[in-house]
């Protein structure tokens, strides 16, 4: 059972790799991009084009609301019955995205983290109300300083999560992944589930990777951002919502909202924001091991043929 895992940083060719592969040696494409999850939001998430899910069977795109987000745990319950049916028709399973840590519990499981008590969540809610998330970083920076480290100050979702974790059971978050991963390390193989992978991780020096990052917000823009972002708004969307506080969203709602002057100021907030993305998508891919690194097409012959080698072993 052969799976290619497409990974990389965000805005490095992973979906035009993965069709060009699919192309040329079959296969379906299985997402594993938070993002690219809910049906409501495309322009802002680089979706598939519905010529490109035309042409090639893409799983885990449009699968859910922004008004009820998915979580990792959801993903991977959902991704892998999916991924067990093509392999049942010897298909060939591309695994592509960005969001790491939905790719880790799709092949290792998540980390045990007990259910938010209610009261916890709304002493949660009551704090990130009245004063936003600041109180939460500081709170990680004194406690779980490891955990503050691994996600981006802008992913709301996950540094409440690991304050509400904290305050619930009195032990950091990073202690219980630690753990996690140290059972991962001491397994013979890649995955729980004894699928053979090839892991493809896509990258291009910074330099270069900046001109792309803006190059792309800018094609966002003239697509339809913003008017993508007012028709949601109209649609009674409250602009709040996880997904609408990604990169992108979040600095469009907040251009609706006044709180930027301009949309170059727009743009610029996206571009740095997205750069801080990578940087953070880089972290997290680089303590994988096993993965072959390449540049998306400096190294496409070398792409093609590892491929290749792969599937005929």
């Amino acid at each position: 059972m052969k799976v290619i895992i497409v990974s990389g940083p965000t805005a490095t060719g992973k979906t035009d790799i993965s069709i060009e592969l699919a192309r040329q040696f079959g296969g379906e494409v299985v997402n594993f991009d938070s993002l690219l999850l809910y049906k409501e939001i495309t322009i802002g998430t680089a979706k598939p084009t519905s010529l490109e899910q035309g042409e090639i069977p893409h799983h885990m795109i449009n699968v859910a609301s922004i008004s009820q987000p998915m979580n990792a745990a959801a993903y991977a319950k959902m991704a892998l019955p999916i991924i067990n049916q093509l392999h049942e028709k010897n298909k060939l399973v591309y695994l592509v995205g960005g969001s790491g840590f939905y790719l880790q519990a799709l092949l290792q499981g998540m980390y045990d983290s007990p259910t938010t008590p209610k009261e916890i969540s709304e002493r949660s809610d009551k704090l990130y109300q009245e004063l936003g998330i600041n109180p939460f970083l500081e709170i990680l920076a004194q406690h779980d300083p490891a955990t503050l480290n691994r996600y981006h100050a802008n992913d709301h979702y996950r540094v409440r999560r690991a304050v509400e974790h904290f305050w619930n059971t009195g032990t950091p978050l990073s202690e219980v992944r630690s753990k996690k991963d140290e059972e991962n390390q001491s397994r013979e193989q890649s995955n729980v589930h004894g699928w053979d992978v090839l892991h493809l991780h896509l990258d291009v020096p910074k330099e270069e990777h900046s001109e792309i990052i803006k190059n792309r917000t800018k094609k966002m823009l003239l697509s339809g951002l913003i008017r993508e972002v007012q028709d949601l708004l109209g649609e009674g969307f409250t602009g709040n919502e996880k997904p609408l506080q990604s990169i992108g969203y979040k600095e469009v709602i907040d251009l609706e909202r006044g709180l930027l002057k301009s949309e170059a100021e727009c743009m610029e907030r996206i571009i740095v924001s997205t750069r801080q993305l990578a940087k953070s998508q880089r972290t997290w891919f680089n303590r994988i091991q096993g993965k072959v690194s390449l540049h998306p097409i400096l190294n496409k012959a070398l792409v093609l043929d590892s491929v290749h080698k792969f599937i005929h072993l």
